[in-house]
């Protein structure tokens, strides 16, 4: 069966057919809309031009730190005793402020804390490399955020963020394209569920691997809105509610995405 619908949000106002699949509620991967050409891209780590950083970061986990220790120092050559079904569940509830921590500031924080490095910058290359690098070795695991516990009142927080806050000249929240309108077309790019289980992904629109923060950051502008900063206790309670929208989805890191 075929749909036809017309957006008229302020973003564009164009009709055109889509498979009833891309209105389902099921949960679905960007992977899904993408073209023929892009998923043979993406499936293939030759191809893929993600896996530069990916290596890169491979290079960054066993570089010994300011104290001479490296990543590998604790966890192996090519962090063989990280446990891909743990970096499935980021962000966690970091120990020390009992608050959500992603993947990329935990890494941040080991770099510092145990390498005795200085304070990588968050979505900088290297930053962005390692949390590339260690989510690659959890790549084809299930998304497995907590969700209840002690971590419900951030969820809950997340969500309001996601779906009820609205922001930008065109007044309008992440919901309001991801919930309602995947597979229909904003400008020449075709809407995704807004699903973060391929960050950090290759990104052909900008020529190089992004974060899920600079996605964030690029959908505010789109918005006309300024976006929170990097690292900010809002943008990691978005990425919580993001990353736990698509449990049961599997990693795909470095995915590719237009």
């Amino acid at each position: 069966m075929k749909l036809r619908a017309t957006v008229v949000s302020g973003i564009c106002a164009a009709t055109a057919i889509f498979s009833a699949v891309a209105y389902s509620a099921e949960v679905f991967s960007g992977y899904t809309l993408l073209k023929q050409e892009t998923k043979e891209m993406q499936d293939d780590d030759f191809l893929n031009q993600g896996m530069a950083t990916v290596e890169k970061g491979a290079k960054l986990f066993s570089r010994p730190g300011k104290n001479g220790k490296s990543c590998e120092s604790c966890h192996e050559a090519k962090g063989k005793k990280l446990d891909p079904k743990q970096i499935a569940t980021f962000p966690i509830l970091d120990k020390k402020t009992q608050r959500p921590i992603t993947l990329q500031q935990y890494v941040i924080n080991k770099w510092t804390e145990v390498l005795g490095n200085e304070p990588l910058k968050y979505e900088s290359d290297d930053a962005l490399a390692l949390e590339a690098f260690v989510r690659n070795l959890a790549r084809g695991q299930v998304v497995n955020v907590q969700t209840g516990g002690k971590m419900a009142p951030f969820m809950d927080q997340g969500k309001k963020l996601y779906e009820e806050t609205r922001a930008g000249q065109l007044d309008m929240a992440c919901a309001s394209c991801h919930a309602l309108y995947p597979g229909l077309k904003l400008r020449a790019q075709v809407l995704s569920q807004g699903q973060s289980n391929g960050f950090p992904l290759y990104r052909l629109a900008d020529g190089k691997v992004v974060g899920v923060q600079t996605r964030m950051k690029q959908c505010y502008d789109q918005f006309r809105a300024e976006g929170y900063p990097y690292g900010s206790e809002e943008n990691s309670l978005l990425e919580l509610y993001m990353n736990a929208r698509g449990n049961g989805l599997k990693i795909e890191t470095p995915a590719v995405r237009f």
